[in-house]
């Protein structure tokens, strides 16, 4: 195609002559480095083409290295397992109303912790002298490389087969992951530590898996039990609490979440005001309540419902007028309704708390049957005793009869 003329002035007249712009050597070379241009744009074409195609293969290496090491961690783990089955760990963790004051009436729970709900009665994995830094070393690792392999995979492999292939990875490396840490739940404090560890180091991966959110929540509860300093302690509880409030936005049918919900409020409630104690009283059964009612055969439940009647039926002069001044309706139980509640964890799982045995001699030695009461207490005695419940030292009879418990 010839470029276009130069327009002459009108009075050049009819004589005058069009010259092109370029001569023709000019065009030519024009021509020539266009096409160079267009060679050089579709080579660049092949190139990207061949470069996703690479990157493709390797994302898929990665998550299938990744997946793989993961199955041979689990065989190594349970190949680490200790000849001899770990006694059941005991612990309940603390979730009671704290309505004892922290002047006046002394508190009624005697020192038992009352949370720490176990989920699973699987034995330790982790030995923890020779190879427990290696272990968390990998964890991390394997984290944050399946965390990248994602991130990577997303612009590279096709939306179909990602979601297809990271889903089932998911699926699976989450399965593993709830087993060790409901493992570890159960285990001494350095475990409970490494369990807390292992689901901060995951979180970015499962924030939005229902069953992942509830044990980080307990796992803060666990750390709140374990810990010494009391500003440590209000921050496990507070983060712990925020995290369950984040899953009971999604979740409200979910058991587990309105007990680890109503377990956190209450550990953080330690540290507040009576008034504010005695609200958390309110929520605290509101919370357990629902949880019974969408799981009616998790004996977790029931005993916390069982403290919560237990103090709330012993409340000191000092709370009963300040609940009555902030409500129009103060709370209500009696010794009772606290037997039947801790009756009915014995009867769905009997030896689940040595604590809910005591309290069991406690109702009935309220209510004036000491027989009963020195039956419970023998049977107490047959569980093992665990570093977070008061183990009971002695049950003997007064010159008039009457039983003491300490």
């Amino acid at each position: 195609k010839a470029l276009p003329r130069r327009q002459l002035p009108v009075e050049a007249g009819d004589g005058a002559m069009y010259t092109p712009l370029l001569t023709h050597e000019g065009q030519v070379d024009v021509l020539d480095r266009l096409d160079f241009v267009l060679r050089n744009i579709t080579e660049l074409r092949q190139e990207v083409e061949e470069l996703r195609k690479s990157l493709q293969h390797l994302a898929a290496e990665i998550v299938g290295e990744v997946k793989s090491h993961l199955e041979e961690s689990q065989k190594v783990t349970r190949r680490r397992r200790f000849p001899f089955p770990r006694e059941r760990s005991d612990s309940t963790g603390s979730s009671s109303i704290y309505f004892t004051a922290s002047s006046g009436t002394a508190n009624t729970d005697d020192g038992e912790s009352e949370g720490g709900y176990t989920t699973a009665n699987a034995e330790s994995d982790y030995d923890r002298e020779s190879e427990q830094e290696s272990e968390e070393g990998e964890d991390e690792v394997s984290c944050e490389t399946v965390r990248t392999a994602r991130r990577d995979s997303l612009d590279l492999v096709n939306e179909d087969e990602t979601h297809l292939m990271l889903d089932s990875s998911v699926e699976e490396g989450m399965g593993q992951l709830l087993q060790q840490a409901d493992q570890l739940h159960n285990g001494d404090d350095q475990e409970k530590r490494e369990g807390f560890q292992l689901l901060l180091n995951n979180k970015l991966v499962y924030a939005d898996q229902k069953d992942f959110l509830w044990r980080l929540a307990r796992a803060h509860s666990d750390m709140y039990e374990i810990t010494e300093d009391t500003e440590e302690k209000k921050s496990y509880a507070s983060d712990g609490k925020q995290e369950i409030e984040a899953a009971l936005q999604k979740w409200d049918q979910s058991a587990e979440c309105h007990q680890w919900y109503a377990i956190l409020c209450g550990q953080l409630s330690e540290h507040e005001s009576i008034q504010k104690r005695i609200q958390v009283g309110y929520v605290f059964k509101e919370h357990i309540d629902k949880a019974i009612s969408l799981k009616p055969d998790d004996p977790k439940s029931y005993y916390l419902l069982g403290r919560w009647c237990y103090q709330v039926s012993h409340l000191g002069w000092l709370e009963k007028k300040t609940a009555a001044a902030l409500f129009e309706a103060p709370p209500t139980a009696t010794v009772q309704d606290a037997l039947q509640n801790f009756l009915r964890v014995e009867e769905l799982s009997p030896g689940f708390s040595k604590a809910g045995r005591v309290y069991i001699a406690k109702c009935y030695r309220d209510l004036g049957n000491n027989s009963a009461a020195l039956l419970w207490m023998n049977l107490a005695s047959e569980l093992p005793v665990n570093t977070k419940e008061v183990a009971v030292t002695a049950v003997y009879f007064t010159d008039t009869g009457n039983m003491i418990i300490y």
